[in-house]
């Protein structure tokens, strides 16, 4: 069996993590599944999946089962889960039995939200589940004293969906979330050029301009991208170069909402934690925090301390790995 009968899964819209305290990071690879519809098989998860989008045939449906961090393809979530189980039991030369698994949720998750992620879980073998909010998962990763009776602020960029939380005594005094990720930086980059150059790009090349070239405004990148798509004009193909200024303003809007988003929560904090945020700052985890000249932008208005996490698009797994250790009294089981 594994070495650890604990293990902590972020199931989230574009990544599925899992993470084990003895062993460490087991998983980590696109939250993708490519299904055959004619021989009715599952074909690839992760990294293999993920590469079929936009070049597979028609008969093979590549999909995220995960939408703004919920299942909205419980199926398929399910069979992806399975698949991770069987690949990381594989590469560790061990048998799966039956764990203790604790699961990141999203702090506004319904019942039924929850009760989705539970019975996946369930299918998958688990002895027991628990559930921990991802805010309080990601600053567990990102190493805050989330027991200790000050305030921490984590802001957990992800692909689905932005969570600001200040986290104090190990719970939540506050939280907003914003249904506005790393998918809708994505989307604007592929309405902008569309609108702009007539080009239709695909969602892989638009997350690769945003990883190479996008930035939060008053970041100063110079270098060009030269992208490549069909005009939805004439049908030909044909290529671009894209400026860092054009990218960082495509985005901006969604950048703006998720600072008002993080500005409601500091407006939340009670008077006795104020001064703690003064002092520590923000940190930022997800893939998110990876942006050019997020952590910059976001301190210059926000007027507070902004800090990326040393493990950023990791956190919320670390977290659930090591959270029964860490906040037992958090953990719930499920419904």
């Amino acid at each position: 069996m594994f070495a650890s009968s604990e293990l902590g899964i972020d199931l989230g819209t574009m990544n599925v993590r899992l993470f084990s305290q003895t062993k460490g990071l087991l998983f980590d690879e696109p939250a993708a599944i490519a299904y055959n519809r004619q021989a009715d098989k599952l074909m690839a998860i992760g990294q293999k999946a993920k590469q079929m989008i936009g070049k597979a045939p028609a008969h093979v449906e590549v999909t995220y089962p995960l939408r703004n961090g919920v299942i909205a393809d419980f199926d398929q979530a399910k069979a992806l889960l399975q698949q991770v189980f069987k690949q990381s039991s594989r590469q560790l030369g061990l048998s799966f039995k039956k764990p203790s698994i604790v699961m990141s949720v999203p702090f506004h998750a319904t019942s039924v939200e929850r009760r989705s992620f539970y019975e996946i879980a369930k299918h998958c073998g688990a002895k027991h589940i628990h559930f921990i909010e991802e805010p309080v998962a990601a600053a567990i990763g990102a190493d805050l004293p989330v027991g200790e009776p000050v305030a921490n602020v984590i802001v957990h960029l992800g692909a689905g969906k932005t969570e600001a939380a200040i986290i104090s005594f190990g719970g939540v005094v506050a939280c907003q979330s914003l249904r506005i990720g790393g998918n809708q930086l994505d989307e604007d980059i592929m309405q902008y050029v569309r609108q702009r150059y007539n080009l239709l790009i695909g969602e892989q090349t638009a997350e690769q301009v945003k990883i190479e070239i996008g930035s939060a405004p008053g970041t100063s990148l110079t270098q060009p991208m030269t992208i490549h798509g069909r005009d939805f004009v004439t049908g030909f193909l044909k290529a671009v170069s894209l400026d860092p200024a054009e990218v960082q303003q495509a985005i901006k809007e969604s950048l703006l909402q998720i600072a008002e988003a993080i500005r409601s929560v500091l407006e939340e904090c009670p008077a006795e934690l104020s001064g703690d945020i003064i002092d520590r700052g923000i940190v930022l985890t997800g893939g998110g925090a990876l942006l050019h000249g997020i952590e910059q932008w976001l301190s210059a208005t926000l007027h507070v301390p902004v800090h990326v996490a040393p493990n950023p698009a990791e956190a919320v797994a670390i977290g659930t790995g090591k959270a029964l250790q860490a906040i037992p009294k958090r953990l719930s089981t499920a419904l």
